[in-house]
């Protein structure tokens, strides 16, 4: 018998939870052990995660040959569109406030003197918290922010070691490029692993929510969910392109329709890496891109272009804030930007991967990863939509790249010297068929 799909599995022991919390009431919490194994592993799996997966990407852009002109073009799109996506959530987020009155049985969970320490930390003086943050980012000690789980810090000496990892001479770059590929690898099966453990996890997490909160939790999981799918929906309808049509000079509706296919394969496989190959042929044959170009920019962005990604782990976060009755405060929102802006690059192309790095931008603002327990039980239809959104991303930045190259595409639109070009032809074609008529001979040759 083939084994149900993880969605199922997961919308399985979701169902599951919500019986068991309605019909044993407090005695559901016997199964909350199991989520709490499912967040250790969650948290065991991030630091290293995050070292390995950065320091490979940042390796593999320094290293390129090409990465001149055209790689600073490319990053610089992928940060910008990262960027408006995460700032899409957060206004959506503060305008819809989904977890404000959220009755998820999280604020029972935390101590009044660490609830009031955390209120008080999101409450400080802006740029008493805006300086500590920058002098924060450079670690004394790399290692002692691993342990702590300092992640700013990890992630800021990861990009720097990734950097100068390709300035060094040979055997050593290659060495070192090896051996975190192979750490990256093994990181990524123990993850898969880990993730295949979410239906256990979310059914002890669930069951003991219901049990003490209610059906009522699942109202509050709906408004978030829709705030999510919303900031998606404005980002890839009307951010994405708005620069297709005003930097690319390009048709959103004729790429879309070049794009039909690799779309699809995104939203039904939630991974962007196992889209890779779809996306680089539509975007090569039907939207006429070179391949030099595709090839350069298509598969740096399935590891460093996640903008999807960055609006959900933003919403999420401040989600989760608001469930715990903390008001988080300008300094505090801007850490979370800047937190998803460097986690996007570190997100792995794989299905349910924003979920281990939102414990990353937990840690950052100071909240507890039990929070991420609850989202997951609608994480799998939002995981469909934002690899949509950031395959399309990575299209249109292929596009838009291509054009800045001074390639010619099929999806454009047409100058206003093209359509002169093609007019004058017609007119010449009209005069000519009618001359050769009136003369009695053979039709025009194509001029």
């Amino acid at each position: 018998m083939k084994r149900p799909a993880l969605h199922a599995q997961i919308l399985l022991a979701l169902v599951l939870a919500v019986v068991a919390g309605v019909l044993l009431g407090e005695k559901a919490r016997i199964f909350e052990p199991l989520g709490t194994l499912f967040l250790n592993a969650l948290k065991m799996i991030v630091v290293p995660l995050i070292v390995c997966s950065i320091v490979t990407g940042v390796a593999g852009i320094g290293g390129r040959e090409n990465f001149g002109r055209m790689g600073g073009k490319t990053l610089l799109y992928y940060l910008v569109t990262s960027l408006l996506a995460i700032l899409t959530g957060l206004t959506l987020v503060n305008l819809v406030r989904p977890g404000v009155g959220a009755n998820l049985g999280l604020q029972a969970s935390v101590s009044g003197d660490w609830a009031q320490a955390l209120q008080e930390r999101a409450g400080g003086s802006p740029w008493q918290t805006l300086q500590d943050l920058m002098i924060r980012m450079v670690p004394t000690n790399p290692v002692q922010a691993m342990v702590e789980g300092e992640m700013i810090q990890v992630i800021v000496f990861c990009l720097l070691f990734g950097y100068f990892s390709t300035r060094v001479a040979e055997p050593y770059r290659s060495l070192i490029r090896n051996l975190f590929e192979g750490g990256f690898e093994i990181m990524m099966k123990l993850t898969r692993v880990i993730i295949l453990l979410a239906p256990v996890g979310i059914f002890g997490l669930v069951a003991k929510i219901v049990a003490t909160s209610g059906l009522g939790v699942f109202q509050s999981l709906g408004w978030y969910a829709l705030t999510v799918f919303a900031g998606l929906v404005v980002h890839a309808t009307v951010t994405l392109p708005l620069l297709l049509w005003w930097v690319g000079r390009v048709s959103p509706r004729k790429h879309v329709q070049a794009m039909a296919a690799a779309l699809l394969t995104a939203f039904s496989t939630s991974s962007s890496s196992a889209t890779l190959p779809v996306t680089l042929e539509s975007v090569e044959k039907n939207a006429g891109v070179s391949n030099p170009v595709s090839s350069f920019v298509l598969p740096l962005g399935a590891t460093v272009n996640m903008d999807g990604t960055a609006l959900y782990e933003c919403v999420a976060a401040l989600f989760i804030a608001q469930a715990y009755g903390v008001t988080l405060g300008f300094v505090q929102q801007f850490i979370v930007v800047v937190t998803a802006l460097l986690v996007s690059i570190g997100a792995a192309g794989i299905p349910m991967a924003g979920v281990v790095m939102m414990a990353v931008i937990l840690k950052a603002v100071g909240l507890p990863l039990e929070g991420v327990g609850l989202i997951l039980a609608v994480d799998r239809i939002l995981d469909m939509c934002r690899t949509t959104v950031n395959v399309w991303s990575d299209s249109c930045g292929a596009v838009i790249i291509a054009r800045t190259e001074g390639e010619t595409l099929p999806v454009q639109f047409h100058t206003a010297r093209g359509q002169a070009c093609d007019s004058l032809r017609k007119t010449e074609a009209r005069v000519c068929r009618a001359g050769r008529a009136s003369e009695g001979n053979g039709p025009c040759k194509p001029g």
